[in-house]
């Protein structure tokens, strides 16, 4: 058995179902199913009854869940007590990062950071917001947009402000129609355009709702006159420029996304977690 088995076993009763698991590790479905069979017939034992709705842990299924969590729990303590022994950097260093930076911000970022530190191993998750929030104590650092987690050290990286896009002229004093097309986001983004929407209603109606799974689907979508698109600054590069826009205010004041990078207390000791949280504070994003 392998730690990433473990971690697999531990992942799949975190999310419940192995659809749900191979969407967030980012493996097939029947690639996952393989290795859970596999595990099986390594302990001799069920691990999980399979219902309709969810994986339900057996009786020998606990004892193992509770021993992966144990080994996967000591193999962190070790990597990180080696870290911290040696006089060169090196390590793991497990991120996880909203999808929006880690294609745009975070190639250039990482390669700066291998460059330097070819030794250390990086351990790399994306997804939205909310899933990285829920499971951020799994990482020794995550990136995420809206708001900043309750418990642990959050700095803000920057703010990205909002602008509502259209092939079609924002008229000043007439209503706009037009339909609105949305990418896959955390709530916080749709509460901050259905806020802002709310406030505006006597210059721009949403006639409909359309939403794609990426952001630069939403973009396309947007460039083909197919309806507004409410994008943030950073992902918009010259569109301001070429598209009519209106920036997204409230109360005199700019709507933004904010970014953030939160960790638990004490992981920034580790060498390799401090240089890298030293080179995303002193990143010029915007």
């Amino acid at each position: 058995m392998k730690i990433e088995d473990y971690a697999l076993l531990l992942k799949l009763h975190e999310i419940g179902t192995i659809r749900g698991t191979a969407k967030i590790i980012l493996i097939s479905q029947p690639a996952v199913t393989q290795r859970l069979k596999y595990m099986e017939e390594y302990f001799g034992e069920q691990i999980f009854i399979r219902t309709t709705k969810q994986l339900i842990p057996t009786p020998s299924g606990e004892i193992i869940l509770d021993y992966a969590r144990r080994i996967v729990e000591q193999e962190k303590e070790l990597k990180n007590l080696l870290a911290k022994s040696s006089t060169e950097i090196q390590g793991t260093l497990s991120i996880a990062c909203s999808s929006l930076i880690s294609q745009r911000f975070l190639p250039a970022i990482l390669g700066e950071y291998t460059a330097s530190y070819p030794k250390v191993t990086i351990d790399l998750v994306t997804g939205i917001s909310e899933d990285i929030q829920r499971d951020y104590k799994n990482y020794h650092v995550s990136i995420i947009r809206g708001e900043p987690l309750k418990d642990g050290n959050c700095i803000r990286l920057f703010a990205d402000p909002l602008y509502i896009f259209d092939t079609e002229k924002f008229p000043k004093n007439k209503l706009k129609e037009r339909p609105l097309i949305s990418f896959k986001s955390d709530d916080s983004m749709n509460e901050q355009v259905e806020n802002w929407l709310f406030h505006h209603q006597d210059k721009i109606k949403a006639l409909k709702m359309m939403t794609v799974d990426q952001i630069e689907t939403c973009k396309q979508f947007m460039k083909q006159g197919i309806g507004m698109a409410v994008l943030p600054e950073s992902v918009s590069d010259r569109m301001k420029d070429e598209y009519p826009n209106v920036p997204l205010k409230l109360n005199g004041k700019v709507v933004t996304r904010d970014t953030w990078l939160c960790y638990q207390e004490g992981v920034q000791n580790l060498p390799q977690v401090a240089q890298f949280i030293s080179l995303l504070t002193n990143t010029t994003f915007l």
